[in-house]
């Protein structure tokens, strides 16, 4: 398929009801730009590319018109089986994420058997400056490096971060929830030592606090350090 069979084809599953609920989601991402495809939709789409021809010159025309386009990028990177292919991709694109939900649904299903590769590339990501590439790193040692392969400098690097961004700060409240899930008494001191700003401290309570892996004991605990009267800050 050529890049103008695929956007054809995005236009062709539109769905003009979802395209106005899915605007109001993503606030970074101009209305106009938004398609509206569901989801499931470009999925199915995405693995139909990896098969047929068209899907390279499609990840290879960057940057994309339309936000439904880097959905389907990011899809097409999750199908990708080989690992070095996978990474290749990965850093030409993640330049051009400007916003939550393409960076977050991208999940490339390469990284469960390569997390001693991995690790070093996302440390890097964690350095570049760029908003939705550090977004991506943070969530990536949260989804593969909270279980048997955690280790303390993970946690350290992401609460040693410092950003005003919205979407940085927000993942690592995330993390931190997650982590605390995951791995309580390693990192519980972030918490109770003030280790991150105030605004993502108090976010990452919040989070634990609605999570049900995390007992009511512990929840109560948590309820003793969070900051009063604050506003978001770095």
């Amino acid at each position: 398929m050529t890049i103008s069979d695929i956007r054809a084809a995005l236009f062709d599953m539109q769905d003009r009801e979802y395209r106005n609920f899915q605007s109001r989601l993503i606030p970074t991402v101009p209305k106009e730009t938004v398609i509206g495809v569901r989801t499931p939709e470009l999925r199915k789409f995405a693995k139909q590319l990896v098969k047929a021809e068209g899907a390279e010159a499609f990840l290879a025309d960057l940057p994309h018109k339309y936000f439904d386009e880097n959905q389907l990028h990011a899809f097409i990177i999750s199908d990708i089986s080989d690992f070095d292919i996978c990474i290749k991709e990965l850093y030409r694109f993640l330049p051009y994420v400007d916003n939550w939900a393409t960076c977050d649904q991208m999940s490339p299903k390469a990284f469960k058997k390569h997390h001693a590769e991995l690790i070093d590339i996302v440390m890097g990501f964690l350095d570049t400056g760029e908003t939705y590439t550090i977004r991506f790193g943070i969530g990536v040692l949260m989804t593969h490096f909270l279980d048997e392969d955690f280790k303390p400098e993970y946690p350290q690097a992401v609460a040693g971060l410092r950003s005003e961004e919205y979407y940085i700060n927000m993942m690592i409240a995330w993390y931190f929830a997650t982590a605390l899930a995951k791995k309580y008494d390693e990192v519980l001191p972030y918490i109770t030592e003030y280790r991150l700003n105030a605004w993502t401290h108090n976010k990452a309570i919040q989070k634990a606090l609605e999570s049900y892996r995390i007992t009511p004991e512990q929840k109560e605990y948590l309820r003793g350090f969070k900051i009063k009267k604050i506003k978001f800050s770095a």
